[in-house]
């Protein structure tokens, strides 16, 4: 308008202040001008300071009678500019008579009147959608994680602005889909939860619909994260499962309330949140797969061996050599995999879903059986088959127990390319860009050929001809397609604990015998 506004804001000084409310939608100021008139100025919601204008001004100036006919004109304008992701503002003042203004010390708890106003303009405001929000949205939905927006827009920006960033997918969806606050928040606790799975957008919300939608999605038993930048959106913040606050636009009180802050305001780092928090999950899991079947193989080795012949094959400084490699060079390998493309295409995890899963119980059965197998029958027939009948006693069980130790190492070195890819045929996709993974493999297989040919005095062990290095390295390798194989053995869907409590009885009750039947 070709204004300069250091002029204009020098010709009036300001009274009193009625900050923005979320509530009312709406913010006002009282001037004084020059001429010692006063002026109530209002501006917010655009239909909502519609409703209090009782005149409008016209571009010269001139002030007529806000008609029913003008309203529902100057509504169509909102409708129209909603409809194009518009965010509508409306601006409006009152005169103002200098007798009712209250004394400086009673201005404190002074309400600015907001009747009676006269309609300066309406303004749209657009707030276009980041680049690759759309895409984040998408990401998100295929990955199991529903996209829900709670705005104080009214309905028709909500929708728009929700269809640009592909939260909604319907142009014509309806409540429950689409629906108010003011509609959400006068339900009651029952209602609420029936409605909240539906719920796709929410407009002219208060910060309390949005607590009210958290309170109720969780008692449904959903996992919720909760995005906000103002100190309003603190108490959904601190109720959500997990808090998002805004690094750059965000407040100190919802940043103090959240769990996590996004450095860049970017929607699309939700999805590298996601990413990553499934990503740690399942290296969590995938090392606990391992470090369960080494445990499992190696203690019922040594115990069978101990009760039936009173021998063990796998000495303290062997299980020692095991347990690091188990502990910390596999939590080294297994625990630091990037995340992948693949982990977005799962379904979010429940919270009361077990961490050990059907298909890393049967994962973590198949190769444990195996190894207890071929360990066990090298234990106790490993002289014959070994063909050490010649050598002396004490010589060739030396060698069997080596034989034992080197292989069931090498069973562990295979089978942590098996736990990298719990689910998926491919064991080695990606590997190559793991550099520290392969970088534990090496060392552990470097450091047990040491072992084995130059440590023999301190771990009990003699040297391993070569033909022995190819047979352990022979069995070793048969984990890989023995778990190829697994991987087609279907799983049921019920965790494991629920079908071993379902075979278990159930004990009666002490009184339910003879027990009258309930009329």
């Amino acid at each position: 308008l070709h204004m300069k506004f250091a002029v204009e804001r020098s010709k009036s000084a300001i009274i009193h202040v009625s900050p923005f409310n979320s509530e009312k939608k709406r913010g006002g100021v009282a001037v004084i001008g020059r001429d010692s008139d006063v002026h109530v100025h209002w501006k917010g919601a655009a239909e909502i300071v519609l409703a209090l204008c009782t005149n409008w001004l016209d571009v010269d100036g001139s002030t007529h009678e806000m008609t029913p006919d003008k309203a529902n004109h100057f509504r169509k304008y909102i409708e129209d500019m909603a409809e194009q992701s518009l965010r509508c503002v409306a601006f409006a003042y009152r005169n103002l008579d200098p007798k009712d203004i209250p004394s400086e010390e009673q201005r404190i708890n002074w309400e600015l009147p907001d009747n009676d106003l006269t309609l300066i303009g309406i303004v749209g405001m657009k707030d276009p959608c980041r680049p690759g929000v759309r895409d984040a949205v998408e990401l998100c939905t295929n990955s199991g994680v529903k996209v829900r927006m709670v705005t104080g827009d009214n309905l028709q920006t909500a929708r728009a602005i929700a269809l640009e960033c592909g939260i909604l997918t319907d142009p014509q969806a309806s409540a429950p889909v689409i629906i108010e606050g003011k509609v959400f928040r006068a339900y009651n606790d029952a209602e609420r939860e029936a409605v909240a799975d539906k719920i796709s957008v929410m407009g002219r919300s208060s910060p309390n619909d949005k607590l009210l939608l958290v309170k109720a999605l969780k008692k449904n038993g959903h996992v919720v994260a909760v995005t906000g930048d103002g100190t309003n959106d603190a108490p959904a913040l601190h109720e959500a499962d997990i808090g998002l606050s805004m690094g750059i636009q965000g407040t100190e009180v919802a940043k103090e309330s959240s769990d996590i802050i996004i450095l860049d305001d970017n929607f699309a780092s939700v999805v590298k949140v996601v990413r990553w928090g499934r990503s740690v999950y399942a290296n969590i899991q995938k090392f606990i797969q391992f470090q369960l079947t080494v445990n499992v193989a190696a203690l019922i080795i040594n115990v069978v061996a101990a009760i039936s012949s009173g021998n063990v094959p796998l000495n303290a400084v062997q299980l020692l050599w095991v347990n690091l490699i188990m502990d910390t060079l596999g939590a080294l390998a297994l625990a630091t995999e990037p995340p992948t493309d693949q982990l977005m295409k799962r379904t979010p995890v429940g919270r009361r879903e077990p961490l050990v899963t059907n298909i890393m119980w049967r994962n973590l059965f198949i190769q444990a059986v195996y190894q207890v197998a071929v360990l066990l029958t090298l234990n106790f027939r490993g002289r014959d088959l070994l063909h050490l009948t010649q050598d002396t006693l004490e010589h060739s069980s030396k060698v069997k127990n080596s034989f034992i130790f080197n292989t069931f190492v090498l069973c562990q070195v295979f089978n942590e390319f098996n736990a990298r890819k719990p689910e998926e045929l491919n064991i080695f996709e990606g590997v190559s860009r793991n550099h520290l993974f392969l970088a534990v493999v090496s060392v552990t297989v470097v450091l047990q050929v040491i072992i084995i040919e130059f440590l023999g005095k301190f771990t009990s062990t003699v040297r391993l001809s070569w033909q022995l290095w190819l047979v352990s390295l022979a069995i070793a390798f048969i984990s890989w397609p023995l778990a190829l194989v697994g991987k087609f053995i279907p799983v049921p869907q019920t965790p494991l604990k629920n079908l071993i409590l379902k075979c278990w009885p159930k004990k009666k009750k002490q009184g339910d015998e003879g027990a009258a039947p309930p009329v």
